[in-house]
């Protein structure tokens, strides 16, 4: 369990294609001070209207079934006002003052693994997730916004 003494060492903030000006969601990845990584998806409020946009549009183009505007959440999304690096970083300190950050961010490296940067670009790693691959793509190709640290 994350202790509120651990905190963020960096965060990268992955912005998706077409929404650098006005960013309504994100990945985030977070590495805290014992070299763990931690992902998570942040959205808006603009986010969860237009995925509910979309499945009406595609409800209203199907036979045999009701229109209806409705979003479904597969994994983790933390909402937010808007995407930005202050919003973004200052949700992290509550979360993790709050206790509840490792329940909300889902672990991308293993407690047993050496979780060095440079340890995720090494492939045939036993006993790691294989979201670390996925990790490690990401962080070699990030989108920051505002800046870096």
């Amino acid at each position: 369990m994350i202790s509120s003494l651990w905190m963020p060492r960096k965060v990268w903030i992955e912005l998706h294609d077409g929404e650098q000006l006005s960013p309504s969601s994100c990945d985030v990845i977070v590495e805290m001070d014992d070299e763990m990584l931690y992902t998570a998806h942040f959205v808006t409020l603009a986010y969860l209207r237009r995925q509910m946009d979309l499945s009406y549009a595609v409800t209203q183009q199907m036979a045999d079934i009701p229109p209806v505007r409705f979003a479904t959440l597969e994994t983790p999304h933390i909402l937010v006002d808007e995407i930005s690096r202050e919003i973004i970083e200052d949700t992290l300190d509550n979360l993790i003052a709050l206790d509840i950050f490792e329940g909300l961010f889902t672990q991308v490296t293993e407690d047993e693994v050496s979780n060095k940067l440079s340890d995720l670009r090494t492939p045939n790693k036993s006993a790691t997730r294989a979201t670390q691959e996925i990790a490690a793509m990401v962080l070699s190709d990030v989108l920051v916004v505002e800046g870096g640290d």
